[in-house]
């Protein structure tokens, strides 16, 4: 049975996310990506405007902005600060904190009519819906599961799967950390436990998906990333 306290729990975390996705759309709107302008100008411009319309100084990861052969690049990276091009793709990952809660939201963004960079962004996004479905309709589905599930989606769509993890623990900041453990808490290929199972606390876990898909031949990645448990 659950506990009451599960139920806002959850409704904090759609809510964090909901910000997010409003932050996001305001970089759109704002004119943040554009050409001519490097990743880390982009970054400092976001965080601004996070600051002005949320409040928000503090993100449990750091801010992750990629254009051009930097989409490629998994998360651990740190690439040289690279100047968005004409026609160009960037992507965002953010892990801003409204209130105490976090959000984790990565979306792609296409600057100018490139079929293929459209087509990644969009078979990225699509890859994201399946694999919740995936979820959803899978009792007992590991990390493991999920990771297999969602690099074979990607191969079916064409692509190469760019992440050594498909996703990761979230909840209240800072969530559930075990020391110098880069498995049990993250969806990847070794780990066994069952995403539905319950924390130390007997409490119900929350899983960020991500999916990055990449074609290295057009040097190009796209990314995508939001809630997946709830």
């Amino acid at each position: 049975m659950s506990h009451p306290r599960e139920a806002e729990r959850a409704a904090e975390l759609l809510t964090a996310q909901r910000h997010a996705a409003e932050l996001f759309a305001a970089v759109e709107d704002a004119g943040i990506l554009r050409p001519g302008v490097t990743e880390s100008r982009i970054n400092q411009e976001v965080y601004d405007l996070a600051e002005k319309l949320f409040g928000v100084k503090t993100y449990w990861h750091k801010r992750i902005v990629r254009a051009g052969e930097n989409t490629l690049l998994p998360y651990a990276e740190n690439p040289p600060d690279l100047t968005v091009g004409e026609d160009e793709i960037v992507f965002l990952d953010l892990g801003p904190v409204f209130e105490a809660w976090e959000a984790d939201f990565g979306r792609t963004f296409v600057l100018g009519g490139d079929s293929a960079k459209l087509k990644i962004r969009d078979d990225c996004a699509a890859a994201f819906a399946s694999g919740k479905r995936y979820f959803e309709e899978t009792p007992g589905v590991t990390a493991a599961g999920m990771f297999q599930h969602v690099t074979g989606l990607a191969r079916q769509a064409g692509w190469e799967f760019g992440g050594i993890i498909a996703g990761h623990l979230i909840g209240q900041f800072p969530h559930e950390r075990i020391p110098e453990d880069k498995i049990s808490l993250y969806i990847h290929p070794r780990n066994p436990l069952d995403l539905r199972a319950r924390d130390a606390q007997g409490g119900v876990r929350h899983w960020i998906l991500e999916i990055h898909l990449v074609d290295r031949v057009r040097k190009i990645g796209a990314f995508f990333e939001e809630l997946l448990t709830i």
